[in-house]
């Protein structure tokens, strides 16, 4: 049986391992599901990963490897913002889309980009809902924590926009290392400005130390953090320090069964005895948009009618989400909530 070749690039090791293994694995739960009811058209999806490291500059290496010599039909569910923009040159040059992107930066979304098609929500909308959350608690002198990349400056903006409305500016705003950060030094200027709540915009092993580093020194602070860390290996990083800290979601909960990509994704699940989390759902998500663009492509899909399948989903119903595009709209699903990681290491909302 021919195979549809699909490239995805990502950190499955580095600081964000954790998070790309669990986001794969749930694309790889509805891809082995479509594989073994035959495929698309006749064809099964085979999925080419290799690791960057989360290191952009392997990145997008990997991508030119697998768009000029794998020659793949798509690249997908890649992981980060200055990992993302080191590929778009590529996808231009060649007509190839990007499907689910794992980040949501701005720079994706706005201005729109022809051959990138976003399932989650932006983080700059998650990092206006986290500063707005707090406020609405009372309190005011909030902190901001941010990786010294394009993906921390991102989350910094959507910060700042919750600021803007609520009226007031953060206690402090501290650039970190986006792989060694000097955690000491941020939690002493958190403390000499009299944070009251902290937004730590930060990935995987980073903000992982930082949060620890944080609870020794000011164990009541509150921590926001955003959706790319939404995974059980971050709560399990996180160890002792992890109940209380709360985690932007662009996905219904992965308990919420009331909506049937939940119940579809969990039952897939419990067949290969994987406990599911939000990464796990944010990638069962992703595959779903690809499957359903392949299948609209029809037999012997190329790039081109891939591009064109993909801007024909409008109101396309994953489950009780609906995702739409079109060739002036690639944004996705528009969807966040807030949790909080509980006692017994479970994202609740």
């Amino acid at each position: 049986m021919s195979q549809i070749l699909i490239g995805q690039t990502a950190g499955f090791s580095g600081v964000s391992a954790a998070g790309v293994k669990e986001i794969t694995e749930g694309a790889r739960l509805w891809i082995d599901a479509v594989n073994a009811r035959g495929g698309v058209h006749g064809q099964k999806i085979e999925l080419i990963s290799l690791d960057d490291r989360f290191d952009p500059g392997v990145a997008a290496a990997n991508a030119k490897e697998l768009v000029e010599q794998k020659n793949v039909l798509a690249l997908f569910l890649n992981r980060g913002t200055p990992h993302s923009e080191a590929i778009l040159p590529l996808l231009e040059l060649h007509g190839v889309p990007l499907v689910a992107p794992s980040t949501g930066a701005m720079v994706l979304h706005q201005p729109v980009r022809k051959y990138v098609f976003n399932v989650r929500a932006p983080y700059q909308r998650e990092a206006e809902k986290a500063v707005t959350h707090l406020r609405g608690l009372g309190i005011t002198r909030i902190a901001v924590v941010y990786a010294d990349d394009s993906y921390g400056l991102d989350g910094l903006e959507g910060a700042s926009k919750g600021f803007y409305r609520a009226g007031f500016a953060p206690a402090v705003a501290v650039k970190a290392d986006r792989l060694r950060p000097d955690c000491k030094a941020i939690v002493e200027s958190l403390e000499k400005a009299g944070a009251q709540a902290v937004v730590w915009i930060a990935s995987g092993t980073a903000i992982v130390e930082g949060i620890r580093t944080l609870r020794a020194v000011l164990p009541g602070l509150p921590v926001v953090t955003l959706s790319n860390n939404a995974s059980a290996g971050f709560v399990k990083g996180l160890g002792q320090a992890g109940p209380g800290v709360m985690v932007t979601q662009v996905f219904p909960s992965e308990r919420a069964m009331g909506y049937a990509i939940v119940r579809e994704a969990a039952a897939l699940a419990k067949e290969k005895k994987i406990e599911l989390s939000p990464s796990n759902l944010e990638g069962f998500a992703a595959a779903k948009v690809l499957v359903e663009g392949l299948r609209r492509a029809g037999p012997g899909p190329t790039r081109a009618k891939l591009q064109a399948a993909l801007e024909s989903l409008q109101k396309f119903d994953l489950g009780g989400l609906e995702i739409s595009y079109g060739p002036d709209d690639h944004t996705g699903i528009e969807f966040s909530d807030l949790s909080i990681i509980g006692s017994d290491g479970k994202f609740r909302r």
